[in-house]
């Protein structure tokens, strides 16, 4: 959940031991461009070749802007990826591309289409920094969940649409932070096609709220993945029970982890608190997770 308790925990950790040796400022800074982080990612052996194209998916209320990655030959199960609050920028880009590699169609999302096209975000701007948050988190704001539904809707419609996509298997989607919530309404708004989602350091998935995302879990028919970081959980310590219960009461796979040492934000390739190990992990169980529910 990216706010100013984020930045200020996220700052915390980058003085201690196990943040100095992660990413400093200076490297942060040349990993920022799409080129260095290709090379920091490790490429499947039996990577497929892939076909990317820039799209503009049409909704209720506009033209989205999104990133259409796919295998170059054959029909695949789609995949919708919510990036986190800095939207989509190369960093999705490539983690959508090497998602595509392992034989999915994938597309990622500007959730900020309404009021700006992608990247909304410059290489090397982190949340961390008072412009960029000034700058991302009215857009943020504009969302709600009734925007994630009707969004949801349309680009699974897109999706069907797609030479490349294979409609006789279930669609996935990914969330990270904001995104977390938006993978659980996908899910919900769109039972018969969505059969696996995965939130990674997913914010405000268990509130007291009547909209709170766990209360959606008896309308899915989907496998979930919860990466947790651990200073979301040290934050919102019951969300975990409570996602663990909705799921097991609604007769639905949910794997449910805190992440030991990572914190909000560490699976994106661009992000200050970047954690390579347990980012690679949790791709790895992603992979599982899709292996299984996406057949």
């Amino acid at each position: 959940m990216c706010d100013e308790n984020t930045v200020e925990e996220s700052e915390r950790y980058l003085n201690t031991a196990a943040g100095r040796a992660g990413i400093s400022r200076r490297r942060f800074g040349t990993l920022t461009t799409a080129a260095a982080m290709a090379l920091s990612l490790p490429r499947a052996a039996n990577a497929m070749e892939v076909a990317e194209a820039d799209v503009s998916v049409t909704t209720p209320d506009g033209e989205a802007d999104c990133y259409f990655v796919h295998p170059g030959k054959g029909r695949h199960p789609g995949v919708i990826v919510w990036p986190d609050i800095l939207g989509l920028r190369p960093a999705y880009r490539l983690m959508g591309k090497r998602l595509a590699e392992s034989g999915y169609a994938v597309l990622v999302v500007n959730p900020y289409y309404r009021v700006a096209r992608s990247p909304v975000t410059e290489p090397g701007e982190s949340f961390q920094d008072a412009s960029t948050r000034e700058n991302v988190m009215p857009m943020a704001r504009s969302l709600s969940a009734e925007t994630n539904v009707t969004d949801a809707k349309a680009f699974v419609a897109w999706l069907d649409a797609q030479d490349a996509v294979d409609t006789g298997r279930p669609i996935g989607t990914t969330g990270y932070c904001m995104g977390g919530p938006m993978t659980m309404r996908t899910a919900a708004a769109i039972p018969d096609r969505i059969g696996a989602g995965a939130s990674f350091h997913g914010g405000r998935l268990a509130t007291d709220g009547p909209d709170s995302p766990h209360l959606l879990v008896p309308q899915m028919n989907a496998s979930f993945l919860f990466a947790i970081a651990e200073n979301d959980d040290e934050r919102e310590p019951e969300a975990k029970n409570i996602l663990r219960e909705s799921f097991e009461a609604a007769g639905l796979p949910a794997e449910i982890e805190v992440y030991e040492g990572a914190m909000h934000g560490w699976c994106a390739l661009d992000s200050r608190v970047y954690n390579e190990a347990q980012a690679e992990r949790a791709w790895s169980r992603l992979l599982v997770l899709f292996d299984t529910a996406l057949a």
